[in-house]
């Protein structure tokens, strides 16, 4: 379990110090993600799962073990409030989302949302939060 747990650490650690550019904003991207909190928001983890790239999948194995570590690591992406798409940009040929979720309690979250194009459809490859960015209360 432990070694899961850094093999995910490292599958989602932000691309530092890579450069950037920034790209116009994509509405399919956007459309992924807001899809995917919404199935996440109805607890519908089957649905959510399709969004995943296949090496999420393959990583998490089963739909239910994805959704958990959603809700225990996530919780803002888990149950979502307000949701924002301020910038998109692309680091080592991948595109980065920016995602301003407004949490229940009103504390503002930025994550980034590393996007994979597979057969012509976006799937998200992975997500930091970006601590020490939390906004508000």
């Amino acid at each position: 379990m432990r070694r899961l747990f850094f093999a995910i650490i490292l599958l989602l650690m932000p691309l530092a110090g890579t450069a950037q550019t920034e790209l116009p904003a994509n509405p399919a991207i956007e459309d992924v993600i807001q899809r995917q909190m919404e199935a996440f928001a109805s607890r519908d983890v089957n649905t959510a799962w399709t969004f995943a790239s296949p090496t999420i999948q393959q990583l998490f194995q089963h739909p239910t073990y994805f959704g958990a570590m959603v809700e225990r690591g996530y919780p803002m992406v888990w149950t979502p409030g307000e949701v924002n798409f301020p910038s998109l940009r692309e680091e080592e040929g991948r595109p980065v989302q920016r995602v301003q979720i407004v949490d229940g309690n009103g504390r503002v979250h930025l994550l980034d949302y590393v996007m994979v194009e597979i057969n012509g459809r976006w799937r998200i490859a992975g997500v930091t939060i970006l601590r020490g960015q939390h906004l508000g209360v």
